[in-house]
């Protein structure tokens, strides 16, 4: 068992930023590192204490959720050379369907637009709705972007185009003049820096009880799920719906597509019909 301090932390954040993860990824590795400590409250590390913690994260989060925060336990401690105390992910079985109860629809998305009104939030999620953005990428939706109907994103050595469609374009053409802004990031706050994703979060949430929408199927990142939906259901093109989300395996995007059960049922009912006629 070995004691872990606030500099090993430090030292651990600086390593990240060096390999140059996204300010949001070293938010969430080191999130995940300070969880299992308070979990442990001894300052130390153990195989017994992460078997542990591991069965305390199963009883408590779904397991795409217990995998995501065991990664970011095991790059701390291959970092401090304690490899050996690393414990197994848990083995997930591919799902062929979305479940329908944190699957956001097209309605409930106008809903919360419509709820939003004529505020800078309505704007973002019309946005990030329009153009499968990440809402980390949202910061690069400048005023001279808007202008061009494209945007250059620089993350992690990667550099990619998001193409702004003229609709959205045409909207937010009318917040920037709204807005009175000449330059830079169209969705700034009071201290003119690029919006902050959990105040995006936290006013979406906001949004839940007068749109009439589940709070679990409100969050920035189900926007992303619903373009890349309704992008696959019109075009059926995974390959460039891949290059518009910025993946790089299609595997990754095939995620996006998953439909709701309601959907595979039905698809089952209609065999059942041709069967029988």
């Amino acid at each position: 068992m070995n004691k872990i301090s606030t500099n090993s932390l430090m030292s651990f954040e600086r390593y990240l930023t060096k390999e140059e993860k996204s300010r949001a990824t070293v938010e969430k590795y080191l999130r995940d590192v300070r969880s299992f400590f308070r979990f442990s409250n001894t300052g130390s590390i153990s195989k017994e204490q992460m078997i542990a913690y591991k069965e305390y994260l199963t009883d408590r989060y779904a397991p795409a959720s217990v995998n995501s925060m065991l990664i970011s336990l095991h790059s701390f401690l291959r970092y401090i050379g304690q490899q050996d105390c690393c414990v197994k992910l848990l083995k997930i079985q591919r799902q062929i369907f979305a479940k329908e109860e944190k699957e956001l629809s097209c309605q409930e998305y106008q809903r919360l637009v419509k709820a939003a009104g004529n505020t800078r939030l309505s704007f973002v999620l019309r946005t990030i709705c329009g153009t499968g953005i990440r809402v980390s990428e949202l910061e690069y939706i400048t005023v001279e972007a808007v202008r061009e109907g494209k945007a250059v994103v620089s993350c992690k050595n990667k550099t990619r185009v998001i193409f702004i469609p003229a609709t959205v374009q045409k909207i937010l053409s009318k917040y920037i003049k709204k807005s009175c802004l000449k330059t830079g990031s169209v969705f700034i706050g009071k201290n003119g820096k690029p919006l902050n994703r959990k105040n995006i979060w936290r006013d979406m949430k906001g949004l839940c009880s007068r749109a009439g929408v589940a709070r679990c199927k409100v969050f920035p990142h189900n926007l992303r799920h619903l373009f890349a939906r309704t992008f696959y259901r019109v075009e059926k093109d995974i390959v460039r719906l891949a290059d518009l989300l910025g993946h790089s395996s299609i595997n990754t995007t095939r995620i996006y597509t998953i439909e709701n059960g309601r959907l595979h049922r039905d698809c089952l009912e209609r065999v059942q019909i041709c069967l029988m006629t």
